[in-house]
């Protein structure tokens, strides 16, 4: 695994209630918004903010970034990992909530996988 990727470079953060995302470097006490001073959610090293515009994109952001997932996918030296899916529509979440909750699998395991009824 390759630490140069983790150590150096910053991380996204996000405020939701705000619709903002900025770039940090990690430190433990967390980064508060400069907008509305709540503490900002960390976003991972791939997040692509929406537009503040876009509310729908917004909410999705907001739920997977409350159930404890990031955005993460290939680093930024190059090595290592395939990108992870995450929901992009209110529809595709609408979906995965429905089939947690049938499955009884965790949200955000649910959120997590590119078909929501797959059994890993």
């Amino acid at each position: 695994m390759c630490t140069y990727a983790f150590v150096h470079y910053k991380l996204h953060y996000a405020c939701v209630s705000c619709r903002i995302g900025f770039k940090r470097h990690p430190n433990g006490a967390g980064h508060p918004c400069p907008r509305c001073s709540e503490p900002m959610l960390c976003a991972g090293h791939d997040f692509a903010a929406p537009r503040r515009s876009d509310r729908k994109a917004w909410s999705v952001v907001a739920v997977v970034l409350r159930a404890g997932l990031r955005y993460e996918g290939f680093e930024a030296c190059g090595c290592g990992r395939e990108p992870e899916f995450r929901p992009r529509t209110r529809a595709q979440v609408r979906a995965r909530r429905i089939a947690a909750a049938r499955t009884g699998v965790p949200l955000a395991e649910a959120l997590g996988r590119v078909e929501p009824m797959e059994a890993r």
